[in-house]
């Protein structure tokens, strides 16, 4: 990433990202090395997908951070890059922060393998104290779905703007969650896509309500309660011990 982040305009993307309502997207981001590597653990960690199912809003797979930590531990690296994180404050214009170790979002893989699979319209609120923003990444993409999104729909006097784009591996979308409305189209049959979101926050305080809102949504939508409530538990009492 050192290596990588040097070759795109900070400064240019910023007022893009400002301009779009703090949205930005770039088709080719990583290198192709990278992209193999995310490839490589997408095979890793596809036997351990919790599978999902909400009637009008999603059908699909997931694979919370948890899994990652166990089976590719390559992607808590990317997350924590310091090169990558430096490079997205200056786009977003905020200091960001790595998720808590217990948030199953703070980076995940989700998998797109059956025909119909799919998000519905949505924003990505956050929780925590602080503004959360997202990363999106293309790690496979041999379907027909589109990221599609309306900006400026929280902005008063401003005219919304609505556009779809197809993210390739390696591509890049950065955004605010709260303020992208945004939703995946339907797999056709035969087709397959996986991608890769990192969560930043400005602010990891999170309120014993937002607390029990964001762990449902998890257990509900993404990762199955066993991921979310058990692996909470068990950091809870790693981090008692420590304080101990």
């Amino acid at each position: 990433m050192l290596a990588r982040v040097p070759n795109f305009d900070a400064q240019a993307l910023r007022a893009e990202f400002a301009d779009h309502g703090a949205f930005v997207y770039l088709p080719a981001f990583l290198p192709p090395e990278i992209t193999d590597q995310l490839i490589a653990a997408v095979r890793a960690v596809q036997g351990s997908v919790n599978r999902s199912y909400l009637p009008g809003h999603k059908q699909g797979g997931s694979a919370s951070r948890h899994t990652i930590d166990q089976l590719a531990p390559l992607i808590a690296d990317l997350y924590r890059s310091p090169a990558l994180i430096d490079w997205l404050q200056q786009l977003s214009g905020e200091r960001l922060q790595v998720a808590p170790a217990e948030d199953p979002h703070a980076y995940a893989l989700y998998f797109y393998t059956r025909a119909g699979d799919h998000i519905g319209w949505h924003y990505d609120i956050s929780y925590y104290a602080g503004r959360r923003y997202t990363l999106l990444l293309g790690v496979i993409d041999e379907s027909s779905c589109r990221l599609e999104y309306e900006l400026h729909t929280r902005e008063r006097g401003v005219a919304v703007v609505a556009d779809s784009v197809q993210i390739p591996p390696g591509g890049l979308v950065f955004f605010d969650g709260d303020k992208l409305r945004h939703r995946i189209t339907p797999l056709g049959e035969g087709e397959m896509r996986v991608s890769l979101t990192f969560e930043y926050v400005t602010d990891p305080k999170m309120h014993l309500g937002g607390r029990f809102i964001s762990d449902m949504k998890d257990a509900l939508a993404y990762f199955g309660f066993r991921q979310v409530f058990r692996r909470r538990a068990r950091t809870g009492l790693r981090h008692g011990r420590e304080r101990a």
